[in-house]
């Protein structure tokens, strides 16, 4: 049984003087403090306009029995570093809490990478009769940095409203999406040519300067200037019929009525926004059952794209301490919630270090004094509204409500997942305390035919997948396809530091080692497979002397269908089966299949490295993708370019002498 994690004790009474003396010599300078708990573990980050003032109200305040008052006395140290204004302390802040993630406060998953569309290609020159690749504009997803060779549009809260958004560039506009590579080799034109989806530029069938005013009737249309964009088709059909031209101008109205069938979907009315609202970020923010979310709807060129929802971690620790922060603003705004504080948390850590909107709408009043600290790292003006009116108070309604129901949809799910948990625990009659505390690893070991092995860790603990723990093992001397050396092998690997750390007692008068990640055993190890693959387990864990109860195998019932499967144990006891319906089995279902499913990923991928040795030879300086191409084509894949002398590797075009004794010597 591994007792509940109960954190390091408090500091002597020596270091609380030493902190008091500390903080009695802090500068009344703005700043960014640490505190740190007697392990080392960070508690707390936080940012103030007075570095003395705000850090001595923590240690000269009764904060009695509160969360405050109980990280208050696990603070065995503290550093602060002094900043010049407001704003780069919140940058520095939000930069430590990313880095750092500290217990007490709110924390957010520092997900940016956000899509793009992007418009490739150069203009095509005046008088030009063709479009070449370089210069025939091409619309593509894109996640990444931007750069200025291109244009981006965006960003989009998901992929999603990226394709979509393509689509409808394809249907009204008609600009092409193919690589250069196919553009350039087109003979006729492709199959989104038939179903007018494309212009079909690369076989000549739009002129040059017709193309370029459909790629900047897109440009404009994606930065919100659909009126025009609307007005200027209506004039062109109408050219295109006094020249009596009417097959162009029934091209030219069926684009009208696409155009104005989506804009009417989006269902926007555009007379009512002003230039500044073409761009603007609705937040709204919901708190429930010690959960928060944040829903995050994009408004770009007037066009509502999508929202996101976010859900932070430690949000009641979190809170508490913004409540305690909250002395320094204006006595009206004194009170603060713990919704005002999610979202204060969510505004300060998503938007520093990228591009903010000129105007942002919330759910709930926001310290003037962020906003402003935010702009000023931006460089630009950020305008905040609380209570919008008509379109962006439709905008907002909608964020509300979709931040109520993924807040709702992750209670019911977690709500599902312990209870899983604690079916588990029950049906194994785990020694456990607290079903929150269950730590499981569950073991996977994949190839083909021998090739390219791979084991799989993954970590189930506080209700879900812990992504961040998973590991990967390359199995190395064992022979292919011995799935049980591999098996004892990454066990090994696994255990036996761990096993030495456990096994030695802690000095008199200090804590036991911290059981927190990597550093703890886990209640439950499970092995994908069944007698063969358990007997290896233990043999491992008598070896390391590990407690055997830990290991379960799972092994496929009859058929090998899902649902049949059967529970082995390492210790002696009889099978079990739990039932197909079986809300335990459930949860070993999910974990074997995520071990199953992250070890085929990763076995997939060595397994290309080493068939096409692409890997050694992008190591080499000098050799870029056309001279790696040549030399695969030359001597057919990387074991004959490894087999191949200096001599002939200089022979092939664009290898010096040089880079063929650096190829040589790299491959050898």
């Amino acid at each position: 049984m591994n007792a509940p994690e109960t954190g390091p004790p408090p500091p002597p009474a020596s270091d609380r003087e030493r902190l008091l003396a500390e903080v009695a010599a802090l500068p009344g300078l703005p700043g960014v403090y640490r505190y740190f708990d007697a392990a080392g573990g960070v508690l707390y980050v936080g940012k103030a306009r007075n570095l003395k003032k705000r850090v001595s109200s923590y240690f000269h305040k009764d904060h009695g029995g509160t969360r405050i008052g109980a990280m208050v006395g696990r603070i065995a140290r503290l550093e602060t570093t002094v900043v010049r204004t407001e704003a780069e302390a919140l940058l520095l802040e939000n930069n430590l809490i990313k880095t750092l993630n500290p217990k007490f406060n709110i924390l957010f998953r520092d997900d940016k990478s956000y899509p793009y569309l992007k418009i490739t290609g150069t203009r095509p020159a005046d008088g030009a009769t063709a479009l070449s690749a370089a210069t025939c504009a091409r619309v593509a997803y894109f996640r990444g940095a931007v750069d200025r060779k291109h244009r981006y549009f965006g960003p989009y809260p998901n992929a999603w409203a990226v394709k979509n958004t393509i689509q409808l560039i394809q249907k009204v506009f008609r600009l092409r999406t193919c690589e250069d590579t196919v553009y350039s080799h087109r003979t006729r034109p492709c199959l989104l040519y038939q179903i007018q989806r494309c212009s079909a530029p690369c076989v000549g069938f739009v002129s040059p300067a017709d193309y370029a005013r459909d790629v900047r009737d897109a440009e404009r249309f994606l930065l919100g200037d659909e009126q025009e964009v609307v007005a200027d088709l209506q004039a062109q059909m109408m050219a295109f019929a006094e020249a009596l031209e009417f097959e162009k101008a029934a091209a030219v109205r069926d684009r009208i009525g696409s155009l104005s069938r989506v804009l009417h979907q989006q269902s926007v009315d555009a007379s009512s926004l002003s230039a500044g609202d073409r761009d603007v970020d609705i937040l709204a923010v919901k708190v429930a059952g010690g959960r928060a979310c944040v829903n995050l709807a994009m408004v770009r060129g007037s066009r509502h794209l999508g929202d996101r929802a976010y859900f932070p971690t430690h949000v009641d620790d979190g809170a508490a301490m913004s409540a305690e922060e909250a002395d320094e603003r204006a006595e009206a705004q004194a009170a603060i919630g713990p919704e005002t504080a999610v979202l204060e948390a969510f505004i300060a850590q998503h938007y520093v270090g990228q591009a903010v909107p000129s105007q942002l709408v919330v759910s709930h009043v926001v310290d003037a004094a962020l906003i402003d600290a935010l702009g000023e790292a931006a460089n630009q003006r950020v305008r905040v509204v609380h209570q919008p009116r008509e379109q962006k108070r439709i905008w907002l309604d909608m964020a509300e409500k979709g931040a109520e129901l993924a807040l709702a949809r992750l209670l019911a799910e977690e709500g599902s997942q312990r209870e899983r948990t604690r079916a588990l625990v029950e049906a194994l009659d785990l020694d456990i305390a607290d079903p929150d505390t269950l730590r499981i690893e569950c073991f996977d070991i994949s190839h083909t035919a021998g090739e390219a092995t791979q084991a799989s860790c993954v970590v189930y603990e506080q209700h879900a997948m812990q992504s961040g723990q998973y590991r990967r093992f390359n199995i190395e001397g064992v022979k292919g396809g011995d799935d049980y050396a591999a098996m004892r092998q990454v066990l090994m690997r696994r255990y036996a530091k761990l096993a030495e750390v456990t096994a030695e007692p802690a000095p008199e008068g200090e804590p036991a080692p911290a059981k927190k990640g990597a550093a703890r055993l886990p209640d439950l190890v499970l092995v994908d497979g069944g007698r063969g693959q358990v007997a290896m387990a233990r043999e491992v864990f008598e070896e390391l002397g590990l407690d055997l109860a830990l290991i379960v195998g799972v092994e496929k019932g009859e058929g090998r269908k899902v649902g049949l499967e059967e529970l082995v144990f390492a210790d002696g006891r009889e099978k079990v089966y739990l039932g197909h319906d079986s809300a335990a089995l459930m949860l070993v279902a999910q974990i074997r299949d995520e071990a199953h499913r992250f070890a085929i990923t990763g076995m997939r991928a060595k397994r290309a490295s080493v068939r096409t040795g692409s890997s050694k030879l992008e190591d080499i300086p000098g050799v870029g993708p056309r001279k790696r191409a040549r030399l695969l084509q030359r001597f057919g894949g990387v074991r004959g370019v490894a087999a191949a002398g200096v001599e002939d590797l200089a022979s092939v075009e664009g290898i010096s002498r040089e880079l063929a004794e650096e190829i040589y010597r790299a491959l050898h």
